[in-house]
């Protein structure tokens, strides 16, 4: 099948099912995945899609936010190698802000035991993941809590974060790239976002490869604003250069 046919193809994909993922079009097609990427930004350049978290959605829908269940089965490998390599930034005896998010929530599933830390949250499932652990001084922030991300967010989040200055934040996106830097496809989880950046002395991303390169409706931040980039091989080693050029670093794990 030539690229014109396979790209009109994945095209019928996406406005039938409501959205597409490069893995199952990898194998339903029988080529690579950067082959499928490539598809993809080619339809995107021509405005029929637009690439979101592992795939692309129809252009039109740019605030498609997948569930956080699904968002936990996607990538898992890569998430875990990242949770295991974002446990060096944990500090001793201090104080951390645990975003919403599936990697964010692998980190906070593999805290050593030992580990005494006062931990900031507004994600429902990172606080339950941690409420028993015996060295943590635990603080849940409330507010609005979204069925999607099972997050807390508007103006009680946001006062909460405020009164916060925090050593180290974990943070999470939906896509992130030099030139759009950091989105998320919710304005409310993107005011949170910015929030909990001006909240920490230095600020963890932690976003697999998949993310970078991708746009979403609300934007909340510069990668200049990040201090550390946590992310998996898949991330091409000039892209991570290029990143790292602008003043943030980058770990491949």
């Amino acid at each position: 099948m030539y690229a014109p046919e396979r790209q009109q193809e994945i095209l019928r994909l996406a406005r039938d099912g409501g959205r597409v993922d490069v893995l199952s079009l990898a194998e339903e097609f029988q080529v690579t995945a950067e082959t499928i990427r490539r598809d993809l930004k080619a339809l995107d350049r021509a405005g029929l899609v637009r690439r979101v978290h592992g795939g692309a959605i129809p252009a039109g829908r740019l605030d498609f936010e997948p569930d956080l269940s699904e968002r936990e089965s996607t990538a898992a490998d890569e998430k875990d190698r990242i949770a295991q390599a974002a446990l060096a930034e944990l500090p001793t005896d201090g104080s951390v802000i645990l975003d919403a998010g599936s990697s964010v929530g692998r980190l906070a599933g593999v805290f050593p035991l030992e580990c005494s830390l006062t931990v900031v949250t507004h994600a429902l499932p990172v606080a339950a993941r941690l409420a028993d652990h015996p060295g943590i001084d635990l603080h849940l922030v409330g507010g609005r809590v979204r069925h999607r991300t099972r997050a807390a967010v508007d103006a009680w989040a946001l006062r909460a974060y405020g009164e916060v200055r925090a050593d180290v934040a974990f943070l999470g996106a939906n896509g992130f790239s030099a030139e759009h830097g950091l989105t998320t496809p919710d304005l409310a989880e993107a005011s949170v976002k910015r929030a909990m950046v001006s909240a920490a002395r230095r600020v963890v991303l932690l976003a697999d490869s998949a993310k970078h390169g991708e746009e979403h409706f609300a934007r909340f931040g510069d990668l200049a604003d990040v201090d550390l980039l946590i992310t998996d091989s898949g991330l091409a080693p000039k892209d991570a250069a290029a990143i790292e050029a602008a003043g943030t670093e980058v770990v491949r794990a």
